[in-house]
């Protein structure tokens, strides 16, 4: 079972927690479905899938997501609401978690050069929660500067991971482009070649980032792109994550098949097949995010199709002029229907990846 070398089996998960799942998951071989999360709605929703599979879940909230949680109407210019809004979602998810009876990986995706001051003050929140609780607020970060030049990359994440690591915090990072377009992010019209990374590159973060912490992760491109495109119009070398692991062990003698925390980002509308190689070649997080807000959306839509007619008015409805039609328009109501349906394709997500039943 993946709990039972761990020191905390339900709830928001850090540490070497965290890097024994990982462990777990590569020689397991299943990866972890990263869900974006934007309220507390998308949290129950991916949290009732996991439990119900016996899986565990990583949550994670990008810049916009955050501000999103923290409210629409709050400034956003020094980052501000994405600040608050991830830390208020990080206290509610360390509150809720344990009831689901799950291991939980809390962490933040995407972070550019421009966004760093986002990841600053989340850090400054971690280092403050660490200062009470003897750990961070959140298990890991992401940051993505991989659409900068290669050496402030590796610099720049070094520098961060170096603040992390007396807190035994993950840092994921990114080298290669995801193409496409994700939270603002617009990736559309990148050269193909920057969707793929060299052995090289991963082997120079690789011996960088392991003399820090061996708490990292690499978001490594095999042709990745955000969203979901008509088959034959992205083209995934998973294969490509292999050469990696073998690079790796070849140029650091370790005895380790699988050396690196792969990462696979744009997982949304990629094929079974495709899950299915990357992940016998090291990933152990797959990020989902198209997908769900599309199931979520089709739980509310059709709810609304199907319940046009009670919904026109607070009173009167085909049952009768007088009738109420309190029970139809509560939020409660509909809103759980977006719920079920994202629920629903997380469950899937989760079975692709091998992550069900693993509890």
């Amino acid at each position: 079972m993946a709990t039972s070398n761990l020191s905390r089996k339900t709830g928001v998960i850090v540490g070497d927690d965290v890097l024994k799942l990982f462990n777990y998951a590569q020689q397991k071989g299943f990866a972890i479905p990263a869900i974006n999360v934007t309220s507390s709605s998308t949290v129950v929703a991916s949290l009732e899938a996991a439990r119900d599979k016996k899986a565990p879940i990583i949550l994670q909230m990008s810049q916009g997501g955050a501000a999103y949680f923290a409210g629409k109407g709050v400034a956003n210019d020094k980052q501000q609401a994405s600040i608050a809004g991830a830390v208020a979602g990080a206290h509610y998810i360390r509150s809720v978690a344990p009831s689901y009876g799950i291991p939980v990986i809390l962490h933040t995706d995407h972070c550019a050069k421009k966004l760093l001051p986002w990841l600053d003050g989340m850090m400054d929140a971690d280092e403050a929660y660490f200062k009470e609780h003897g750990e961070p607020l959140f298990s890991s970060h992401m940051i993505d500067l991989s659409e900068e030049e290669v050496d402030f990359n590796l610099d720049t994440t070094a520098k961060y991971l170096k603040r992390a690591a007396p807190m035994k915090q993950f840092l994921e990072m990114e080298i290669g482009i995801t193409g496409g377009e994700e939270d603002g992010v617009n990736n559309e019209d990148v050269d193909n070649n920057s969707l793929y990374t060299q052995p090289e590159d991963i082997y120079n973060i690789y011996k960088t980032l392991s003399a820090i912490s061996p708490y990292f992760s690499i978001a490594a491109g095999f042709g990745n792109v955000h969203g979901v495109y008509k088959p034959g119009n992205v083209k995934l070398h998973p294969e490509l994550l292999n050469k990696h692991q073998a690079y790796v062990k070849e140029k650091t003698g370790t005895k380790e098949e699988k050396p690196v925390f792969l990462v696979f980002h744009g997982g949304s509308g990629s094929s079974k097949g495709e899950y299915k190689e990357a992940i016998s070649n090291g990933v152990v997080k797959v990020n989902l995010d198209t997908d769900l807000q599309y199931a979520y959306l089709t739980g509310i839509r059709d709810y609304v199709l199907n319940k046009k007619d009670y919904i026109m008015s607070q009173v009167g409805n085909p049952d009768g002029e007088d009738k109420p039609n309190k029970k139809f328009f509560d939020p409660r109501v509909w809103v759980r229907e977006g719920e079920k349906t994202m629920s629903a394709r997380v469950k899937e997500g989760l079975v692709d990846f091998n992550t069900a039943d693993q509890l």
